[in-house]
């Protein structure tokens, strides 16, 4: 058996544009209703939100069916949790707060076998569908983006030597941690942030790396891809959710 291809790593790296959508209600069921949507990716959150790793496997086994690539943004740069991930099939990883290329580094190798990385091998995971895909351990990483999440001034003062680690595939913008740690907490939209953000999608974009962001103000989002950004999130699943039920009531209350 072929190692499973990974359709979002190979079109970042050609250049196409890949919209997507936040998931973090942790529900298989709610995953397979967006999976069916058409979106480019789905992120499937552990940091803020409920997820557990039985749940991000349920929720993979919900999207599989369906063209929408699962990304899950793991609850920290751990070994730990990344190796774990990788064994229940996860190819496409977001990691949060790297800020130095020394994280970065980190990042990149826990996603990999000795004696490249430090990724612990096991032969029957979901991941070698049980042992089946031939050469697994060797050819792994050929198919497993990383994607990470740069959330301080520091790491924005350090995107070029990010971008620059090998293995690195794209670099994710998180606003709200991004503005806290400027002193705009709880903003999202500080017009003090924005430039530098939408700065960033260009000096990411220059780099040779894909650069991501999430955004449910359509204006924003439609700036950002201007700016440059390849993979952006346009919406939350919770979000919709709430809005929506919102919406609906205010007809008749």
């Amino acid at each position: 058996m072929d190692l499973p291809q990974n359709p979002f790593k190979r079109a970042i790296k050609a250049g196409q544009v890949q919209i997507g959508l936040w998931s973090s209600l942790s529900s298989n069921y709610s995953v397979e209703v967006i999976a069916g949507a058409g979106y480019d990716w789905l992120l499937l959150d552990m940091e803020h939100s409920p997820n557990d790793l039985e749940s991000v496997l349920s929720q993979l086994q919900a999207a599989a069916p369906y063209p929408t690539h699962p990304i899950v943004r793991v609850p920290w740069n751990d070994m730990v949790a990344i190796k774990r991930l990788l064994d229940i099939g996860v190819q496409s990883l977001l990691i949060p707060y790297v800020s130095t290329v020394e994280e970065a580094r980190q990042a990149v190798a826990y996603t990999r076998y000795p004696p490249s990385g430090v990724r612990g091998v096991a032969g029957t995971t979901r991941a070698s569908r049980f042992g089946r895909v031939k050469d697994y351990a060797k050819r792994a990483h050929e198919e497993i983006c990383v994607l990470v999440q740069v959330e301080t001034q520091q790491g924005l003062d350090n995107i070029e030597a990010i971008c620059a680690v090998e293995g690195v595939d794209g670099v994710f913008i998180g606003p709200a941690d991004l503005h806290a740690s400027m002193g705009y907490t709880g903003e999202t939209l500080n017009p003090a942030v924005l430039p530098q953000i939408e700065e960033a999608m260009r000096r990411i974009r220059a780099a040779g790396k894909a650069p991501g962001y999430l955004t449910p103000v359509e204006s924003h989002a439609r700036d950002i891809l201007k700016a440059g950004c390849l993979f952006c999130a346009v919406g939350a699943d919770v979000g919709l959710l709430a809005r929506s039920a919102e919406a609906l009531l205010a007809k008749f209350k």
